[in-house]
């Protein structure tokens, strides 16, 4: 196994818009090496490196999520930039299923927002390891402790702080290394210089203080350091930092570091960090099941000389084919190879192999586990699996969430159709939260996503990108439809005729499932004695899922049901997979009418930040859109709104907001839950969607 392997670091850098992660991006690329002059993400020069796309400069925010390769003091980095924006959830996801560590980018101001949750919450669900930058600390108002007690009590994480920042806001100079007690200055035009200096005398305290703390909470890790610090002794630096990097690698401890990237202070000692702490591919379990035995998991071995598995987690389409962002789990990727994917079952010659770094590329021969490189012109999905051609493997799937909005695209000009429409194609085999439908009875083309600003991108790209004029309908709320109530199923399906004839019986009950679920749909067996024969329990499924499509109130998709089927009947010779589909279709019809169902409506997750003397206008305007006020909070004159609104009545927020607040408050928004819409809303959704099938017709 290449020494190489422990040297290497995959890691994202993931945050709240707006909490400086690009800007953080720039400041490492120009440390290492990468890049020879600093560009901002936000007025002047060319925009920021990893900001590649137009709209990406012009708006100032990471849409794509850019991968690059760095050099840290022997050790290689690929990182994955990531967007913030919760619109555009999907990018982080595809990050994360494939980093092995991560950094969590957190204002110094602002602290824990709205979109610290998700992305916090998004790393939880793949065990993903991390650290701490407490950036911005140049600005009014920051507080590192305050922080420090945000990350462990909103986002229960044993935070712990590793520095202390020498001065604040327009003071800031450097941070002091809390174990080795060495003050670190930033010198230099672009901070580039460091220097040890004495600790300021004002600060000796607080540092004696939080180093105090912060050696309490690593001997809880190792009874060895706990023992010496018994006894008045100090952990050696080997063994203190040996220990805080098994805990990190657990995800057990999350150490904070501290400093801004926009005036050049603590990303130096932060990218000493990454080393020292998170994990390398070795370091990091990760498994893919065997295809057609979904239940067999195999690990897979960072070893360069297995046979090869990787996976594609991003797609994007260049003028000269498609780029295929892959991470290399096991064995060795190598320009020339025969490889198969194993969804489609195809064998693909591997033309090209890049080295990427943002929108720059170079040729290589071959990547060895636990690599991120991308593939040239190869032909298929985000989230694929490639393998040597004998080995049958796929790795896990992403999590990808449901849409909530729609809009209907048309092109005046048949000309521009096809331009469109080959755009729609790209995005969607891009971004798996983007879909395209074709209304069966309106025939127009529907575009589906997670916000108004995702979709108003991609029009826009089409625009841009493809010089088709598209036309927008107006937005359209993806709707649900749940029951209420636990109702009980009797059904039975009987068809005599010539021949064989169709019997069936199946017995059960539906219930609602947990409102926080995940999942949609489940199906429980509870059939004892063989009262219907196996082979015959996944026509029942598939005859229940048949029915989740069109709820019975308004034709929307039906959610949150869990099926248990308790007992049923079968005829020896009129039985069949499809007479169960059907009654089991037919049962579930009738039990969904009878569990008093309801039409659910999405609600989202509002955080609006609003100088303070318009605070009363934002809370009103978001009470009348059916708002409900939750948390408020302040930080110097700016007021922190947060509230949970329900999207149909956030169209046009944006505008509404400007003009309210002279266009100096800023909101972000993300889904929350489907809960059930009142009965007066809930009529008027019935009686449009009504009209709308009708004229349809």
């Amino acid at each position: 196994m290449s020494i190489d392997l422990k040297m290497t670091r995959n890691i994202g850098i993931s945050a709240h818009i707006d909490s400086g992660k690009t800007t953080l991006t720039e400041r490492i690329l120009f440390y290492t090496g990468r890049i020879h002059k600093i560009e901002e993400v936000r007025g002047g020069g060319d925009g920021a490196t990893m900001d590649h796309m137009e709209l990406e400069k012009e708006k100032g925010i990471t849409i794509t999520s850019a991968a690059t390769t760095v050099a840290w003091k022997d050790h290689k980095i690929n990182i994955i930039d990531t967007p913030g924006h919760v619109d555009f959830t999907v990018e982080v996801e595809r990050s994360l299923r494939v980093l092995d560590g991560a950094i969590l980018v957190l204002c110094g101001v602002a602290g824990v927002q709205s979109q610290s949750i998700t992305v916090d919450r998004q790393m939880k669900r793949y065990k993903v390891p991390r650290l701490a930058f407490i950036n911005k600390l140049d600005r009014t108002g920051a507080n590192p402790d305050k922080v420090v007690g945000d990350l462990r009590e909103k986002l229960h994480l044993n935070a712990v702080a590793f520095q202390v920042p020498i001065g604040l806001e327009a003071d800031l100079k450097g941070s002091i290394d809390l174990f080795t007690r060495k003050a670190i200055f930033n010198k230099g035009d672009h901070g580039e210089i460091l220097e040890e200096g004495e600790i300021p005398a004002d600060l000796v305290d607080t540092v004696e203080e939080k180093r105090t703390i912060m050696l309490e909470a690593v001997s809880m890790f190792d009874d060895g350091i706990m023992e010496k610090l018994l006894e008045g002794e100090e952990p050696s630096e080997q063994e203190f930092y040996s220990v805080v990097r098994k805990a990190v690698i657990a995800n057990e401890l999350v150490p904070v570091y501290m400093g801004s990237a926009f005036k050049n202070r603590g990303v130096q000692l932060m990218l000493d960090a990454v080393n020292r702490y998170l994990p390398s591919p070795m370091d990091v379990s990760n498994f893919a099941r065997k295809v057609g035995a979904e239940d067999e998991t195999v690990q897979l071995k960072p070893d360069a000389s297995l046979p090869m598995v990787s996976m594609a987690f991003k797609i994007t389409d260049e003028t000269f084919g498609q780029l295929t962002y892959t991470r290399v789990y096991q064995g060795t990727l190598k320009k020339g190879m025969t490889m198969e994917n194993t969804r489609t079952g195809k064998r693909i010659r591997l033309g090209r192999l890049l080295r990427m770094h943002a929108d720059d590329r170079e040729n290589i021969d071959e990547a060895e586990a636990g690599d991120i490189v991308a593939m040239v012109g190869i032909d298929c999905a985000s989230g694929d699996t490639f393998c040597d051609v004998d080995v049958d493997l796929t790795c896990e799937s992403m999590f990808v969430a449901d849409p909530v909005i729609s809009f209907s695209v048309s092109c005046p000009d048949s000309a521009d159709y096809e331009k469109m429409s080959k755009a729609l194609q790209r995005f969607m085999k891009e971004d798996p939260t983007f879909r395209v439908h074709t209304d069966e009875e309106s025939k127009e083309t529907i575009i589906s996503g997670m916000g108004e600003l995702h979709l108003e991108i991609y029009v826009e790209r089409i625009k841009r990108e493809y010089k088709a004029l598209v036309e927008v309908g107006p937005p359209q709320v993806n709707y649900r439809e749940a029951i209420t109530t636990t109702t009980a199923f009797n059904y039975t399906h009987k068809k005599q005729t010539g021949g064989s004839g169709q019997y069936a019986v199946v017995m059960g009950d539906i219930e609602p499932m947990e409102a926080n679920s995940e999942e949609t749909y489940e199906f429980v067996d509870l059939i004892k004695g063989g009262n219907i024969p196996s082979e015959y329990i996944p026509a029942i499924d598939k005859g229940c899922q048949d029915v989740m499509g069109e709820g019975p109130l308004a034709a929307f998709p039906v959610v949150g049901i869990r099926v248990n089927l308790r007992d049923g009947k079968y005829h020896d010779v009129d039985s069949s997979d499809m007479a169960f589909r059907i009654a089991a279709r037919n049962a579930m019809r009738e039990a969904i009418r009878k569990a008093n169902p309801k039409i659910l409506e999405p609600m989202m997750k509002v955080e609006v930040e609003t100088p303070e003397e318009y605070q009363g206008s934002v809370i009103g305007d978001l009470s009348s859109r059916r708002g409900i006020i939750g948390a408020m909070a302040s930080r110097s004159d700016v007021c922190v709104v947060n509230a949970t609104v329900p999207l149909a009545e956030m169209f046009g927020y944006s505008t509404a907001l400007r003009s309210m607040s002279a266009g100096k408050a800023t909101y972000t928004m993300e889904f929350e839950s489907f809960s059930p819409a009142p009965n007066n809303i809930a009529a008027d959704v019935m009686k449009a969607r009504a009209e709308k099938l009708k004229n349809d017709d």
